[in-house]
């Protein structure tokens, strides 16, 4: 699926800690836990909780956020839609990695099982 250089443009520029809060928001309002997101994010990226607290306080972009992410290899795994786009369809591999972290949000948040979400089934 193609997405407007724009729209690549402004995902790129966005910070990881102007989003974070609302994963939090998200997830807690759901029941789940701050320790149940960092464990999504670290199987997606391989951030510890130190780099992650780190890569908060330093306000990085979700280009650099990704760029120093070890992504897992089962990533590939993560499909459906969010946001209007189907994951497996973007061509703009870092709009669909950031998809792919929103994704894993909203599962978690949705109540989906943990091994469902880190694809260990």
């Amino acid at each position: 699926m193609k997405t407007t250089p724009e729209h690549d443009e402004r995902i790129a520029k966005m910070t990881f800690s102007s989003v974070y809060p609302h994963y939090v928001t998200k997830v807690e309002k759901k029941g789940r836990t701050i320790e149940e997101l960092h464990q999504v994010i670290k199987w997606l990226t391989g951030f510890n909780e130190k780099t992650l607290q780190k890569i908060i306080k330093d306000q990085l972009t979700f280009e650099q956020f990704f760029q120093k992410a070890k992504l897992n290899p089962n990533a590939h795994l993560i499909t459906g839609v969010i946001c209007g786009y189907r994951i497996e369809e973007i061509e703009n591999p870092l709009t669909q990695q950031v998809r792919y972290l929103d994704k894993l949000v909203d599962e978690l948040a949705k109540g989906r099982k943990m091994d469902k979400i880190l694809r260990t089934e």
